[in-house]
């Protein structure tokens, strides 16, 4: 056993049992075992365990962003200080610097990739078991041999799970695979581009968009699709279903999220205001809203100086 089959094996263990209870769930309910339809029914019950299981880590991911947006003045300074500067001593002193502001804070740059680190080796435990499934291989666990059979042999309009968009155009499997593909794969794209249309037009403030940070975002915004496209047609249809249904739950939970949970200073934020203001439950602040203006200090007239003998007659 490899070591990327080493550290996938408990990930394959767990994603087989979520798999099998769902499609024995629904077998229950009177599905056929072997349909199509019972499978990607399945699926789709995983993907709401998986994604579910990760959004307190979503919510994470959030709160540090919003520390990161905090400390983003500070870090702006450190970066100012020693700009121009490209000498060792002033790199390691710049570095000792950004991770004490860091620690100081409490925030993590990286802490933003977490959900989508996490949740590559699930997914590519999920192909690993599709793909054995494909070539009628039993799973590490629950996942038996005649299961496997069952998901090798099953097809949903006509299209076996286990086909590719590159297989239909090969001949291996009907014409119904390119199809469904082909829909999926607009699908995928178009799901990922809205979400992080999303991130791109409504929730980053004026700062953000300003800063190199939003150059970054507008090229994952065209080149994210662009994976999901070409990297589409090699993946079998069932891990595509994974796919697509993940990518609506990233759509759905994105939305939420910059409708209740907008940046500060964003659009996605004005906007939710004006809603607040409308329904009369905004609450503004008063110490900001009816701070006074600084008034000009009184000029006073000098006081002379006063000897003790006048100062005993106008205490008299």
């Amino acid at each position: 056993m490899d070591i990327i089959s080493l550290v996938l094996w408990p990930i394959k263990w767990v994603i087989e049992l979520i798999l099998v209870a769902f499609h024995s769930m629904w077998t229950f309910f009177g599905l056929d075992p072997n349909a199509g339809l019972t499978w990607v029914l399945s699926i789709v019950g995983l993907v709401i365990v998986v994604r579910a299981a990760l959004i307190p880590i979503f919510v994470r991911q959030i709160k540090s962003q919003r520390r990161m947006l905090e400390v983003a003045p500070q870090l702006k300074k450190i970066q100012d200080k020693y700009k121009g500067k490209k000498d060792q001593f002033s790199r390691e002193a710049m570095s000792r610097e950004t991770m004490a502001l860091y620690k100081k804070t409490g925030t993590n740059p990286l802490s933003s990739c977490l959900p989508l680190l996490l949740q590559m080796p699930i997914f590519f435990g999920l192909f690993s078991v599709l793909n054995d499934a494909q070539h009628d291989k039993a799973g590490v666990g629950a996942f038996t041999q005649d299961l496997a059979n069952s998901f090798a042999n099953s097809s949903i309009l006509g299209a076996p799970l286990k086909g590719t968009f590159i297989g239909a155009m090969n001949g291996e499997y009907p014409w119904q695979v390119m199809a469904i593909a082909a829909v999926m794969i607009v699908l995928m794209t178009a799901s990922q581009f809205i979400t992080q249309l999303q991130i791109v037009s409504k929730n980053m403030s004026p700062e953000t968009k300003a800063s190199p940070m939003f150059r970054q975002q507008r090229i994952m915004l065209y080149l994210l699709p662009l994976v999901f496209a070409f990297s589409g047609v090699a993946f079998p249809i069932g891990v595509m279903f994974y796919w697509l249904v993940s990518n609506f739950w990233t759509m759905g939970q994105q939305f939420v999220v910059i409708r209740n949970m907008p940046t500060p200073g964003s659009e996605a934020a004005k906007a939710r205001e004006e809603r607040l203001a409308r329904k009369g439950k905004l609450v503004v602040d008063e110490k900001t809203e009816t701070a006074p203006e600084p008034s000009e200090p009184k000029k006073t007239q000098r006081q002379q100086p006063v000897s003790k003998a006048r100062a005993k007659k106008q205490g008299k």
